[in-house]
């Protein structure tokens, strides 16, 4: 069937979820396990954050981008029959109750259940003791003073710029003749948004006592600001003062078909994000109509911009409080394994000749693919490395491999992907760092970001050149990979060795190539494939054959892939989803999807690997990919798709990695018809089973225990 033909058949409103409604769906699942009674304290508040975190993203990206449709008069809808301003609307109205749900749950237990644990947070300066007054006016005045500007605004002087996910104070002051002046203060977000108290005045015998015995207080750094107002303007009265938090428009276009200089034009592009349109203003219950209305006016927005909280604004920044030593209120630590191999020769190329090796993170440890990197660019046999690098971190040891490595005169070939969203300014900084050592820096095509994890390794061993190759699904961050799950897989295989070095001239030269020996490549076969290989278990299944199709993927949005999805299960192939955030995909409905589940885990772990499997008549194709299931992926990313072929390793993910998660009834959510997900729960005959947890008890030195049946 034409892929036109097949698009053309499901090509109904009723047949796709709204990538949207289903991303509120996902972020809803990450609030529920903040929610969770059985979660530790802190772990709560670290889902608190990443909520919070997630949603200003989404007004960033998704949201500004469907009020700029709106803003131009599009009323196009899309796939799921909704309009720019339907999708709005429907959005805002799933997204407030859930927002104010997560104030609550912060007031009214995170707040007082850090009470008991001997935390204390402050909603007021008043409510402190004079001494701790004092102490605290101290600090402001040397520490926090210095380092504030109020910015009036009134005929002679606009309204001031305000920035992007800033916390600022509203203030109004009153001056000696009676007339009312408008200010505006920024929060620092160069300080922490909590101060702690007992870091400015030390702890004494009498402070309360928690469970270790006394109280860490905190106040919230605008509170403290707030009570001091009257330092920033003198001989003026402060009549009032409310915080409130902007979110912009930071999805600004790139014409890269323009640039002359890539690394400059990113730089650019940065800059101007400060300055994109307000898409959300949040502000404090308590402030009142006529200051709400100047900050509409001279934001240019309208009152479907608002949201009106009753708490504190910007919960993301309370990630901090994880960091605080109380490590019963926290899960248990776990330590990552390094499987035995890597111990067992000195030397890793040994190791990794071998054989194959794959390694599961974070149950293991991403140590190895650094020490490849580093032995790499120690060893003097070693002639050439060649990597994609998309998010590396602040403090990557990759990275300082790769620099020892073109200072020791190695060929060091590096693709960094400038156009990573939110990491663009620190892989800029690294790219300057590798040229200026002589390493060949490359930014990626016009056009496509590269999402490939690789890394190529060109070695001489007696009088012959040997190549190794690490592939993954995740990126080449140490500190990612202990909270991401993902795989990384060592090969020596000549064929893949042979495709990634043509990949690699892809990306750096120019080449038209269109074959690969046993990698599939976005955008230039990925989505063909995959359409070939789910149409060849529907083959199977006409001929009277067992047919199976297994996905774990991070969203699944390309219309294509889902009708293909959809003939599979109307031919009778049994399909299972494991899809973490957004799918547009509508399972089991008569005559469309009654033979797939979809599934979602969210747990401890950020799920993050991509499983493709397929049964092919019992041969079983498995493969491993950096790329999801989303237009985006498959036409504008450079991706890989590689096959894992070993038995052994192929046995592991099949029988143990994805068999666990289609067990999982702890962190799973089941996708209904409706769009909702349902918490699956064990039913009497059934035990708790955990996916995650069973990586963690089950990951040895030597592999990992397969699922028993």
């Amino acid at each position: 069937m034409k892929y036109k033909e097949l698009l053309a058949k499901y090509d109904n409103p009723d047949n796709f979820i709204s990538r949207d409604l289903s991303w509120v769906e996902f972020n809803k699942r990450v609030l529920e396990e903040a929610l969770n009674a059985d979660l530790p304290l802190l772990e709560k508040i670290k889902f608190v954050s990443i909520f919070s975190s997630n949603l200003d993203e989404f007004y960033m990206i998704r949201v500004s981008g469907i009020k700029e449709q709106i803003s131009v008069n599009i009323s196009e809808p899309s796939i799921d029959g909704l309009t720019p301003a339907e999708q709005l609307q429907k959005l805002e109205k799933a997204l407030k109750p859930m927002i104010k749900e997560l104030v609550a749950l912060w007031k009214n237990q995170i707040v007082p259940q850090l009470l008991e644990n001997g935390v204390q947070i402050y909603d007021s300066i008043d409510l402190l003791s004079d001494e701790e007054k004092d102490a605290l006016n101290i600090y402001f005045k040397k520490e926090i003073y210095p380092i504030l500007t109020p910015l009036a605004f009134d005929p002679g002087r606009p309204f001031p710029y305000i920035s992007n996910l800033s916390l600022s104070l509203a203030v109004v002051v009153r001056s000696p003749n009676g007339e009312e002046h408008f200010a505006r203060v920024k929060v620092p977000n160069i300080l922490p948004r909590l101060v702690q108290i007992d870091k400015i005045i030390p702890k004494t015998k009498n402070q309360s006592s928690g469970e270790n015995g006394s109280t860490t207080k905190f106040v919230w750094l605008g509170d403290l600001i707030r009570a001091n107002l009257q330092q920033l303007f003198p001989k003026m009265e402060v009549v009032e003062a409310h915080r409130f938090r902007i979110t912009r428009d930071t999805d600004i276009e790139l014409q890269e078909d323009e640039a002359d200089d890539l690394l400059l034009s990113i730089e650019e592009n940065i800059r101007q994000r400060r300055f994109g349109n307000v898409v959300r203003l949040e502000v404090e219950k308590s402030m009142p109509t006529y200051i709400l209305q100047t900050l509409i006016e001279n934001l240019e927005i309208t009152m479907h911009d608002i949201h009106i909280i009753d708490g504190p604004l910007g919960l993301s920044d309370v990630m901090m409080l994880y960091d605080l030593p109380l490590h019963n209120l926290k899960e248990k630590p776990y330590h990552p394994v390094t499987p035995k191999i890597f111990e067992e020769d000195e030397d890793i190329f040994t190791t990794l000749k071998k054989k194959d090796i794959l390694l599961h993170h974070p149950f293991h440890s991403f140590n190895p693919v650094v020490e490849f990197i580093k032995k790499a660019a120690a060893d003097p046999e070693v002639m050439a490395i060649k990597q994609t690098l998309y998010r590396v971190g602040s403090k990557s040891p990759i990275i300082r491999a790769l620099i020892e490595a073109a200072e020791r005169g190695k060929q060091v070939a590096v693709l960094v992907e400038l156009k990573a969203r939110f990491d663009e300014e620190n892989n800029i900084f690294w790219a300057r760092e590798l040229e200026k050592v002589g390493a060949h820096v490359v930014y990626g095509l016009v056009g496509l970001k590269t999402h490939a994890k690789m890394t190529l390794v060109v070695r001489r061993e007696s009088n012959r050149i040997k190549k190794y190759v690490h592939l993954a699904t995740g990126n080449y961050n140490a500190t990612t990979a202990k909270v991401y799950t993902d795989f990384g897989f060592f090969t020596t295989d000549e064929e893949i060795c042979s495709d990634v070095t043509d990949i690699f001239n892809y990306l750096t030269g120019y080449s038209k190539q269109t074959e690969f020996n046993k990698l599939i490549v976005a955008p230039i076969n990925l989505r063909s494939k995959l359409v070939e290989f789910i149409f060849r278990e529907i083959e199977n299944i006409k001929l009277g054959k067992e047919a199976r199709i297994i996905i774990k993927t991070n969203s699944l949005t390309d219309p294509l892939l889902i009708a293909a999805l959809y003939e599979a299960s109307n031919a009778g192939v049994t399909i299972d989803l494991l899809v973490r955030g957004v799918c547009c995909l509508v399972p089991g409905v008569k005559k469309l999807s009654e033979n797939i589940k979809v599934k979602s885990v969210v747990g401890r772990y950020l799920e993050h690997s991509r499983i493709f499997y397929f049964y092919n008549d019992g041969l079983e194709d498995v493969y491993l990919s950096s790329a999801d299931w989303m237009q985006r992926n498959l036409d504008r990313r450079v991706e890989i798709a590689f096959p894992i072929e070993n038995p052994e390793l192929k046995n592991y993910i099949i029988n143990s990695t994805l068999k666990t998660y289609l067990k999982d009834n702890v962190k799973s959510r089941v996708l209904k018809s409706d769009g909702m997900y349902e918490c699956l729960k064990p039913n009497g005959k059934e035990k708790a089973f955990n996916s995650q947890s069973w990586f963690m008890t089950h990951t040895q030195k030597n592999g990992t225990k397969y699922l028993k049946k």
